[in-house]
């Protein structure tokens, strides 16, 4: 049987790009604002970005089966934004071989917000380029139902690759990393958006 599917009209995809240092000095803005430049550049692409620098999330979850003002109230900056995203890009430094604790804590303070959604990485990091944080975050992402971009994009030694602008040093050694993983992102993220269109994503039964 034959599925005509009509994409006439499809609004853009919504994409939230999430910042996950919190650290002082970091690179990750600068890189962050880069990227944010290069995909804003898309049509295609609204773009949402969420900087855990203005994110105040504590390290103490509460049960959050239990619907209490505090907990809406902690989540009322975040929560609705990532529900609303087609998909995801990470930017990651690596520390000590892995991504940051705050990025962690964003992560673990949802669930459903994560299913069935692409997420690409602009990962920056010393000789890695912040690879092995990346591949850690496959793991902790394929736990929460997601899928992960096989494209990165990725700075050796961050430092070295910006000028004082903010613009790279040589634009040429990554611009065809973020086009490579943009598209793949964007086919991903109207992919699953229409399967969860059609037919809502069930994780089966809950374990934990």
């Amino acid at each position: 049987m034959a599925i005509t599917v009509d994409i006439q009209g499809q609004p853009p995809i919504k994409i939230a790009v999430i910042i996950g240092s919190v650290r002082e000095g970091r690179s990750g803005g600068a890189i962050a604002d880069w990227f944010i430049g290069r995909a804003a550049q898309r049509p295609d692409i609204n773009l949402d970005v969420i900087d855990l620098l203005k994110i105040s999330l504590p390290l103490t979850l509460p049960d959050k089966r239990r619907a209490t003002p505090e907990v809406a109230r902690l989540l009322q900056n975040v929560s609705p934004r990532l529900a609303a995203a087609d998909g995801f890009v990470v930017v990651t430094p690596e520390y000590n071989h892995s991504f940051p604790a705050s990025l962690k804590n964003l992560i673990d303070w949802h669930n459903e917000e994560w299913h069935a959604k692409p997420i690409a990485f602009v990962s920056y990091g010393g000789r890695s380029g912040g690879l092995r944080a990346v591949e850690q975050l496959r793991a902790v992402f394929a736990e929460l139902h997601a899928a992960t971009i096989r494209a990165t994009v990725s700075f050796h030694k961050p430092w070295d690759s910006f000028d004082a602008d903010g613009s790279p040093v040589d634009p040429t050694l990554c611009s065809g990393a973020v086009k490579s993983m943009l598209d793949q992102l964007l086919w991903w993220a109207d992919a699953l958006r229409y399967a969860r269109a059609i037919r809502p994503y069930s994780t089966g039964p809950q374990t934990d």
